[in-house]
């Protein structure tokens, strides 16, 4: 069973960059299609970006240029490098394999405020 576990949230103020951490234990990390999704208060879930086992990336429209995601094999590890952030980015952040998603982790709180 694979297990994750996000890092690295917090409060920054409108314009700040913030940079997300997914530890995944268990299973083969590196063959799997890793992405990030977001939960605001009161909304559904929602996909934000995606890369391939090679590398290939995908975003949401009002994430890109803002947004990267990125990944260690090495490490077992997905990153989201998030710059220009928005108050409407405000969001429990997550991490979960694309299409079949395995237990969720608790997610990371991310405020964007001044």
């Amino acid at each position: 069973q694979v297990q994750l576990v996000e890092s690295g949230g917090g409060l920054v103020q409108p314009g700040g960059s913030l940079r997300l951490s997914c530890v995944a234990s268990g299973g083969f990390f590196s063959i799997y299609t890793m992405a990030w999704y977001r939960q605001a208060p009161g909304k559904q879930r929602e996909w934000v970006a995606s890369i391939t086992s090679d590398g290939s990336t995908n975003y949401v429209d009002f994430v890109k240029g803002r947004f990267t995601i990125s990944r260690d094999n090495g490490k077992s590890t997905v990153y989201l490098q998030m710059n220009s952030l928005k108050p409407e980015d405000t969001a429990v952040y997550y991490c979960n394999r694309l299409g079949a998603p395995f237990s969720w982790g608790q997610g990371t709180q991310v405020t964007v405020s001044s």
